[in-house]
């Protein structure tokens, strides 16, 4: 892929907005239409400004043969390699196991009255709860009257 400029890219990006198909625009640019198309979906997803970043991205030695050598030893191709790079997923669900409270023993002053004022807090809310649940029910299931 050739470098283009920046006046180049928003040029393009004009083009496709006017309706210049990307299959045009490879051609008159002279780049891959998967990479037209890359470019075009993070214009329209971030805008304009996305091209104004100026940063140099240090990349580690270490983690520059570990790509290299997943395109030249394990055979993988460079498009394959680069999507892992750019798209790291977590894999499975992620946890909803909270960190366990501390023991009530260990808090400080400040903690105890906190947390206190939490529980207190969440239990008024719980009995206000149960008492509206039970005034739906009553009206729901009216008792018949007693004989």
């Amino acid at each position: 892929m050739a470098k283009l400029t920046k006046e180049q890219r928003i040029e393009m990006y004009g083009r496709y907005k006017s309706g210049e198909s990307i299959r045009k625009l490879s051609l008159a640019y002279k780049i891959n239409r998967s990479n037209v198309d890359y470019l075009m979906k993070l214009l329209n997803y971030h805008g304009i400004e996305i091209l104004d970043n100026h940063s140099k991205t240090y990349y580690d030695p270490k983690w520059k043969k570990q790509i290299i050598e997943a395109v030249v030893i394990d055979g993988n191709s460079v498009y394959q390699t680069a999507g892992y790079v750019i798209v790291e997923k977590r894999k499975g669900r992620p946890s909803t196991m909270k960190k366990p409270p501390k023991k009530y023993e260990n808090m400080t002053d400040a903690e105890k009255i906190k947390y206190l004022e939490n529980k207190n807090l969440y239990l008024e809310l719980e009995i206000d709860y149960l008492k509206k649940l039970d005034a739906v029910i009553q009206k729901r299931n009216p008792q018949p009257p007693k004989k």
